[in-house]
């Protein structure tokens, strides 16, 4: 008698259980090709939901949801943060940033990683800015804005991006909720003004 294949979310689970134990890459890609094979969209983006934040395991089944869902977003930003993680580099990852922000210009997701991939210092600190003009409660677009400014003043002696440093980091000091934020804040201030 032939097994019933398992269920979509507890074949990944099994798979990614393997894989914590022995660290066999080939046989985990293996597991979830089969399971990709005989699985929907919606089936894998609920299966591997769990396993997201592990690269091996959210690339391959995010690439063939990708491949069926083109215009889902949220499929696009994680694959593409998977990518990310595993080294593929800014050209791979800023195209599908840039094809999630054509399909929903809302998510905040695309647009971080957009700003992440610029390719050199100057073009971060513009694309942070856009990022953070767009979201303006996002501390994270403003502390990305602020550390890449820094950086660029830093390395180019740049009045500018000084300045854009030091009114960022204003702004989040002006926001922080915890003692050590309000620390941490302070102290970039301070050697910043120095």
């Amino acid at each position: 008698m032939t097994a019933l294949p398992l269920h979509p979310g507890r074949a990944i689970a099994e798979a990614v259980a393997d894989y914590r134990a022995n660290a066999d890459t080939g046989a985990l890609f293996t597991r979830l090709h089969t399971v990709i094979q005989t699985a929907g969209a919606d089936e894998l983006a609920a299966a591997v939901e769990p396993f997201r934040e592990i690269p091996e395991v959210a690339g391959p089944v995010y690439e063939a949801i990708v491949a069926r869902r083109p215009g889902d977003a949220r499929a696009m930003v994680i694959l593409a943060n998977a990518y990310w993680l595993t080294g593929r580099g800014p050209d791979v990852v800023g195209e599908l940033a840039a094809r999630a922000i054509e399909a929903d210009s809302s998510n905040r997701g695309a647009w971080h990683l957009w700003a992440l991939t610029a390719p050199v210092p100057r073009e971060r600190v513009l694309r942070w800015q856009q990022v953070a003009a767009r979201f303006p409660e996002d501390d994270l677009a403003l502390a990305a804005l602020a550390d890449n400014a820094a950086s660029l003043a830093s390395a180019d002696d740049d009045p500018v991006a000084l300045k854009v440093a030091i009114d960022t980091y204003r702004i989040l000091l002006s926001r922080a909720k915890t003692t050590p934020q309000r620390l941490a804040l302070e102290a970039a201030l301070k050697a910043l003004s120095g």
